[in-house]
C-alpha cells in the first residue's frame, strides 16, 4: 500500500484522487529530447574534463600511468554504458540509476545508488564553478579578483535557464557544447604538426617501485593516476536521467549514451596524446590550463587565446548539464518519498523547481566556503565510483533474475561486459582513497548519514505509485506468478 493511500483517505476512490493530484504536481515535460540532444547532453556532462584536471594525472603517474588509467577507466565506462543502455531501454524512468538499482537490489540498494549519484552531481557543479572562477580571474575578465560573484552568477543564471524549461535548456546546452568541441578541433589542428613521441616521456624517473621512463613514478603513481582517468568520462552515466523527457526512450536512450561515449573517447585520447606530445608531459603536469599552455609552448599564441576563451564554454557546458542531472535525480528520489516530497514539485513549465534550487544553493555555499575545485572533484569522484559498482551489479542481477524482461537493446557480451565494469569500478573506489583520503572519508560520512536517514525515516514514508516503485512491484508480482 502506498503512503498516499494510507494518508489521504479511507476508500480506494479517495486514494486514487489523492494519488492523481500528487503526481500532477510532479510531472516532467515528455518528448523534449531526441537521441541527438541526449548525445549532446552526455558530451556536455564531461567535456570540461578535456580542458582541465586530467593533466594532474601526469604528475601522479607520468604519461604511461595516465595512458593506462585512461584505457582502464575508458573500458570501465564503456562496459557500464552498454549496461545502462540496456537498462534505460527496459526501465525508462527519471530515476535512472536509482530506478535500475531499485528493481535489482531492492529499496536500500536503490536509495544507496541514488544517493551516491546525487552526491556526485551536487558536488561537481561546485567544483566546476571554482574552475570557472579561476578561468575568469586568469583571463582578467570584468576586473574580478575574488571569484565568489562568479559562482553566484553561474548558479543563478544556469539554474534560472533550467527553470524556464527543459527543451530550452537542452538546446542551449547543445550550442555551448558545440563551441567547446570546435575548440578541441582547433587545438588538435594546432598541435599535430608539433607532436614528438619523445615529449611524452620527458619527466624525471623516480626511485619508486617499477619506475621507468614510461612510468616515472612507478606502480604507485599508475594507481594514483586512475582517478584522473575518470575525469575524462565523469558523469556520462547521467544521460538516462532524461528518460521521462525523451521522445522515444527505448530507442533514443541507448543511441544517445553510446554516441556520447564514443565522442568522449575520441576527444579524451586527442588531448592526452597531443598536449604532452607537443609541449611535453613535464610542462603539462603542472599546468592550470593545459590546452592553451600547450599551444603557447609551440608558438601558437593566437590559437591559445581562442582555446582559452572556448575552454570557458567547456566548463560552462559541464556545469549547465550537471545542474540538469542533479535536479532529475533529486526529483525522482523525492517523488518516491526517499527524500522530502516537496523537493519534487514541478512548475507550470514542468520543471522541478526545488530540485533545481536547493542543490544549487548548496553548491554555491560549497564553492564559496571550500574554494578548492580539486578536492571537491575528488569528493564527487568517490560518490561516482560507488554508484558505478552498484550500477554494474544491478545489470548483472537483472540479467540473472529477470531473463525474460523486455530489453529493446541488449548489452553486447551480457553480464561478462558489466562484470568487467564491476571489477574496474571496485578498483576505482580503492584508487579514490589513494589520491585523497580526506575527500573519500568526507564522502563516506555523507553517505552513512544518508543511509541512516533512509533506515530511520524514509523507508516508512515511500510513495508506492512512483514509477520506480511500480516497476519493482511489477517485478515482484511477476515472480510470484512463476
Amino acid at each position: 500500500m502506498s503512503r498516499l493511500t494510507e494518508s489521504h483517505g479511507t476508500t480506494s476512490s479517495d486514494a486514487r484522487v489523492a494519488e492523481q493530484a500528487y503526481f500532477e504536481q510532479r510531472t516532467l515535460r515528455r518528448g523534449a529530447a531526441g537521441w541527438l540532444l541526449l548525445a549532446g547532453l552526455g558530451v556536455s556532462y564531461v567535456i570540461s574534463g578535456d580542458f582541465s584536471g586530467w593533466n594532474l594525472g601526469l604528475a601522479a603517474g607520468g604519461w604511461g600511468g595516465l595512458l593506462i588509467a585512461f584505457v582502464a577507466m575508458g573500458v570501465m565506462y564503456g562496459c557500464m554504458v552498454f549496461g545502462l543502455a540496456e537498462m534505460s531501454s527496459s526501465l525508462p524512468v527519471a530515476g535512472a540509476g536509482y530506478g535500475f538499482a531499485r528493481r535489482a537490489l531492492g529499496r536500500l540498494g536503490g536509495f544507496a545508488t541514488g544517493l551516491a549519484i546525487l552526491i556526485e552531481y551536487t558536488i561537481a557543479p561546485a567544483a566546476i564553478a571554482v574552475f570557472i572562477g579561476g578561468y575568469v580571474e586568469s583571463l582578467g575578465l570584468f576586473g574580478i579578483t575574488n571569484a565568489w560573484p562568479v559562482y553566484l552568477v553561474c548558479f543563478a543564471l544556469f539554474v534560472g535557464i533550467h527553470l524556464i524549461g527543459v527543451g530550452e535548456a537542452l538546446k542551449a546546452m547543445f550550442v555551448i557544447t558545440a563551441i567547446a568541441l570546435v575548440a578541441l578541433v582547433v587545438f588538435a589542428v594546432g598541435m599535430i604538426p608539433h607532436f614528438e613521441a619523445a615529449n611524452l616521456f620527458d619527466q624525471p624517473v623516480s626511485q619508486a617501485f617499477g619506475a621507468s621512463a614510461f612510468l616515472p613514478n612507478g606502480v604507485g603513481g599508475m594507481i594514483g593516476a586512475l582517478v584522473f582517468g575518470i575525469w575524462f568520462f565523469l558523469a556520462v552515466e547521467g544521460v538516462p536521467l532524461a528518460a521521462e523527457e525523451a521522445g522515444d526512450p527505448k530507442r533514443d536512450m541507448p543511441r544517445g549514451i553510446i554516441v556520447a561515449m564514443a565522442v568522449l573517447v575520441v576527444t579524451g585520447a586527442s588531448v592526452l596524446l597531443l598536449a604532452p606530445g607537443g609541449a611535453g608531459s613535464a610542462l603539462m603536469s603542472t599546468s592550470g590550463s593545459p590546452l592553451p599552455d600547450a599551444l603557447r609552448a609551440v608558438g601558437a599564441d593566437g590559437l591559445a587565446v581562442f582555446v582559452n576563451y572556448a575552454g570557458l564554454a567547456g566548463l560552462v557546458a559541464s556545469f549547465f548539464s550537471i545542474v540538469y542531472a542533479y535536479s532529475r535525480q533529486l526529483f525522482a528520489l523525492s517523488r518516491a518519498g526517499y527524500l522530502p516530497t516537496w523537493l519534487s514539485r514541478t512548475s507550470a513549465r514542468k520543471t522541478p523547481t526545488w530540485a533545481l534550487v536547493v542543490p544549487g544553493a548548496v553548491g554555491f555555499v560549497l564553492a564559496t566556503v571550500v574554494g578548492d575545485g580539486d578536492q571537491l572533484i575528488n569528493i564527487a569522484v568517490f560518490g561516482a565510483a560507488v554508484s558505478y559498482v552498484l550500477l554494474n551489479l544491478s545489470h548483472i542481477v537483472l540479467r540473472l533474475r529477470e531473463p525474460d524482461l523486455d530489453r529493446p537493446y541488449r548489452t553486447p557480451g551480457g553480464i561478462v561486459t558489466t562484470g568487467v565494469g564491476l571489477v574496474l569500478s571496485l578498483v576505482a573506489v580503492v584508487a579514490t582513497f589513494v589520491v585523497d583520503v580526506q575527500a573519500a572519508a568526507v564522502t563516506a560520512g555523507i553517505f552513512v548519514v544518508g543511509l541512516l536517514y533512509f533506515w530511520l525515516h524514509s523507508r516508512h514514508h515511500l510513495v508506492g505509485g512512483a514509477p520506480e516503485e511500480e516497476f519493482a512491484h511489477l517485478a515482484g508480482a511477476e515472480a510470484e506468478l512463476r
